[in-house]
């Protein structure tokens, strides 16, 4: 039988597991995260505990913003454009739009705009709503301090953050338009709709080929994507929930070769991202539960 400690912990594994990789944008290192959170909470005295899982989201907070500063240093001589890793999630987390929405590749690269602290104040506030004595005490920051800067982080998101609200329809519509593309060299349809200033970004790594820096406007895109998808010979493109909304993956041999997710606004594709490391697609096809 369990202990006490081992049951709360495995009891909020899924929602400590959902705060360090919004804060991370790394399953990889939410896992660490989550291994370091589990050694420190082994050594408590759950006497002197009042609540539990907000003890726990304290220690996870507090692990992952130490792993978020070090991240910052590998991103720097990362090559290329860096993307969240892609999860393949679970149906429940697309009903849940909310979370859909703070776990989506889109809302993850405006978190990424964020300081480490107004990241972390931010994604427990408005994802966990958490009080701002909580927060604070995860943060190591006075309430005070806390609420400025979630007013100034929430400040920040709303100017980055899709337009509107994202349906899911609206994003498999689009996937499908980037497939059409690809079967038919349908290429006025997929410009259709893309917005005139959408971005793409591909993340190889330095491990795989990809673009190394930002390719913007329809056509160039459109004729990008259309190159891209238009050789399937040796692969297969299928359509799944990666991170709460439709995404499309593209396999070879079996193995997951390219994710590609897109960002919408006002019914036009702004944004494409496309995650080709080897690294980030390793554990792609374990569906991971987020909770809130």
């Amino acid at each position: 039988m369990a202990d006490p400690a081992t049951e709360a912990f495995v009891a909020c594994r899924n929602l400590l597991f959902t705060v360090a990789y919004q804060l991370l944008g790394s399953a990889a290192d939410a896992e660490d995260v989550l291994q370091e959170t589990w050694l420190r909470w082994a050594g408590v005295d759950l006497a002197v505990v009042r609540d539990q899982r907000a003890y726990l989201v304290r220690i996870t907070t507090r692990q992952a913003l130490m792993r978020l500063r070090a991240l910052g240093r590998r991103k720097e001589s990362y090559i290329g454009p860096w993307l969240p890793e892609p999860l393949l999630t679970t149906p429940d987390v697309a009903e849940d739009v909310e979370l859909a929405d703070s776990v989506s590749m889109a809302m993850l690269l405006v978190l990424e705009t964020l300081g480490p602290a107004e990241r972390a104040v931010f994604v427990l506030r408005e994802v966990f709503d958490l009080g701002y004595d909580e927060i604070a005490e995860a943060v190591g920051k006075s309430p005070a301090a806390v609420r400025q800067i979630a007013h100034r982080a929430r400040s920040h998101v709303a100017a980055r953050r899709p337009r509107g609200a994202v349906s899911a329809a609206a994003t498999r519509d689009a996937l499908e338009a980037f497939r059409r593309a690809g079967e038919t060299g349908d290429l006025q349809g997929l410009l259709d709709v893309l917005a005139p200033d959408v971005v793409f970004l591909g993340d190889g790594g330095g491990i795989v080929q990809a673009t190394l820096s930002p390719v913007t406007g329809a056509a160039d895109v459109a004729r990008l994507l259309a190159a891209g998808l238009g050789n399937l010979a040796v692969g297969t493109l299928e359509a799944a929930q990666v991170n709460g909304y439709p995404a499309l993956i593209l396999r070879r041999g079996g193995e997951a070769d390219t994710v590609l997710a897109a960002r919408i606004d006002d019914g036009l594709v702004t944004g494409i991202y496309a995650v080709r490391n080897p690294e980030k697609l390793s554990r792609l096809d374990e569906a991971t539960t987020l909770c809130r």
